[in-house]
């Protein structure tokens, strides 16, 4: 693994996990907010960059 500019696709995997994680664990503490709202539509975002790497 070296620095040559290639993002490997199972970061944004892992990233897309944790800001799953991430949204439910706020949404059970404080609702519906504007936060989980964007941690929501951060996870969707890396997942379909997963998607986009992997498969195009």
């Amino acid at each position: 693994m070296g620095i040559d500019g290639v993002i490997e696709p199972i970061y944004f995997l892992i990233t897309s996990i944790g800001f799953v994680i991430l949204s439910f664990i706020h949404y059970k503490k404080k609702g519906k907010t504007l936060e989980t709202i964007y941690l929501s539509i951060l996870a969707v975002f890396f997942v379909i960059c997963f998607i986009i790497l992997n498969f195009y």
